[in-house]
């Protein structure tokens, strides 16, 4: 390369929400509910996001190449195995991006080469350099991965990167596929690598870190003490198993003991809550109240000892402010005589960016909202968007729900009797449950025909008070397809009615788009 990449002083974000995220079970988006999010990463600050891995289906593809056009001052990725169809499917689907890239990777490990790939070391050096050289030719920002080089042999390491360099490769990863390494150990790693591998000082190298053990955020910091300049991470750790390294959680941590790693990043840190609370909103994950940084809890005292020395000094307790990752100081917002701008403007601070129309739905809903409740909260507002505006594109939903009485008694079974348009046509149906929640479900799977399986069901208040809107989650799981769906209402068993509905709506989509798909092709 003609000029050094390298800012020692800024470590890069790399979110892979989008992608890896993703993956987390339950946590399965839809292409506006990921542009949606690719937004207000663009806001957040990130370096990078990777958008998906465009050949592992239709629907991941569109997903990276709308991103693509959407966001302009991030780079953009798609990932690919080193693989020419994938290859090519990456570097289709970022083409127009303002600043694409392709993300290569292939596994270094023995366990990895013998038992899933059954090559020889020779063979994957080989085939990671034809990857990258291939690649090369057609785009110039190019990532190399050694999936799972936590548990992979040093000096094999070496060679492979030496190579991949010399091939054409921008930045090098190292990931911690398995969450098996432990931070000195990761560390010292990374510091072998950076000392070690030919043209190592025109690269940036990166760590991947994930959360089997609890150490993810520990072990990406302790690549960065040794020389790692880029962070893989994604909003509120969601990834497979245990997780990825918590965006939120290395972002602070660098901020906050800068003294001591002597490095920042560019990421706009009061974006952090609102980016976290609007994923926590689309997946319908909660975020933890003990979750270090965004938790509810983060910033709470009970103890005695405690509330008396931050009320003396913040300082004494908190090591951050809560300003500092957007919480705001009054998390009273709106009232029903707010208007049409403040309420947009308000949508913006909260990391929506909607169009005309569906700004004026949302607008509708919370009025309707005000109306019922004396007071508004921000949470109140994300609730509104997560369930009226987070729809899918094009495709009108085949069940609406028209009407909902339930009954119960400690002397009498819970009854429901539920009126929906399914499919255009007005249909009621009466059930009885265990309770009433249950019953309102048999009701609502007798009208749409539904034989998904209930996989979670969780349901919490969004803020205080007796009028408080529920909100509630449900993950729903047919034919290898897992959905999540949002509702809320400040009526809990109508909040679990929509959210069972619009799961049961993007299961249709889900399923209409896959026939589509098996008859007609991608």
């Amino acid at each position: 390369m003609s000029e050094k990449i390298v800012n020692d002083q800024i470590v890069k974000i790399f979110d892979t929400t989008l992608r890896d995220g993703e993956q987390s079970p339950g946590a399965s988006m839809n292409m506006e509910e990921k542009v949606v999010i690719a937004r207000q990463l663009e806001k957040l600050g990130v370096d990078v996001i990777e958008a998906g891995f465009a050949a592992s289906s239709e629907g991941d593809f569109e997903s990276v190449e709308r991103v693509s056009r959407e966001i302009k001052r991030p780079r953009v990725l798609s990932l690919a195995r080193a693989q020419e169809g994938d290859i090519k499917r990456a570097l289709k689907a970022v083409e127009h991006a303002k600043h694409p890239g392709i993300h290569i990777f292939i596994a270094t490990s023995d366990i990895h080469m013998k038992h899933k790939l059954r090559m020889s070391r020779d063979e994957v050096v080989d085939a990671a350099v034809w990857a990258v050289s291939y690649a090369k030719k057609q785009i110039d920002y190019i990532e190399f991965s050694a999936e799972d080089a936590s548990r992979s042999d040093w000096e094999f390491l070496v060679k492979v990167f030496g190579e991949v360099i010399r091939a054409g490769a921008i930045t090098l990863n190292v990931p911690d596929t398995t969450g098996y390494a432990i931070p000195s150990e990761f560390g010292a790693l990374v510091r072998h690598l950076i000392e070690h591998t030919d043209g190592a000082d025109r690269v940036i190298w990166s760590a991947h870190c994930h959360n089997d053990l609890g150490l993810a955020t520990a072990n990406s910091l302790a690549a960065v003490a040794n020389g790692a300049r880029q962070v893989e991470c994604t909003i509120n750790g969601i990834g497979e198993r245990a997780g990825n390294t918590s965006l939120e959680e290395v972002v602070m941590a660098i901020k906050t003991r800068r003294n001591l790693l002597d490095v920042d990043t560019n990421v706009a840190t009061e974006q952090i809550y609102p980016t976290c609370r609007l994923l926590s909103q689309i997946t319908g994950i909660p975020i933890p109240i003990n979750k270090p940084i965004v938790g509810d809890n983060a910033f709470a005292h009970e103890a005695g000892i405690h509330q008396d020395g931050v009320l003396k000094h913040k300082y004494t307790y908190e090591i951050m402010t809560p300003e500092s990752i957007g919480i705001p100081g009054n998390r009273l917002v709106m009232g029903k005589h707010s208007g049409r701008h403040a309420f947009g403007e308000r949508l913006k601070e909260l990391g929506f960016n909607l169009e005309k129309e569906d700004m004026n739905r949302a607008f509708l809903r919370f009025k309707e909202l005000a109306d019922k409740k004396k007071e508004v909260y921000d949470e109140d507002i994300e609730a509104i968007v997560a369930e009226e505006i987070l729809r899918l594109p094009g495709q009108p939903d085949a069940f609406e729900l028209l009407y909902l009485n339930v009954s119960s008694s400690s002397n009498a079974v819970p009854s429901a009797t539920v009126k929906m348009r399914v499919n255009g046509h007005e249909r009621t149906e009466p059930a009885t449950g265990d309770g009433v929640v249950d019953a309102c479900y048999k009701a609502i799977t007798k009208l749409t025909g539904a034989r998904a399986n209930l996989v979670r069901y969780s349901v919490k208040a969004i803020s205080g008070g007796t009028d408080a809107q529920g909100e509630v989650s449900c993950l729903l799981e047919d034919g290898g397809i897992r959905v999540s769906g949002q509702g809320s209402h400040t009526d809990i068993i109508m909040a679990s009615a929509l959210a069972y509905i619009n799961a049961l709506n993007k299961l249709e989509y889900r399923k209409h788009y896959r026939q589509v798909v098996e008859r007609e092709g991608p």
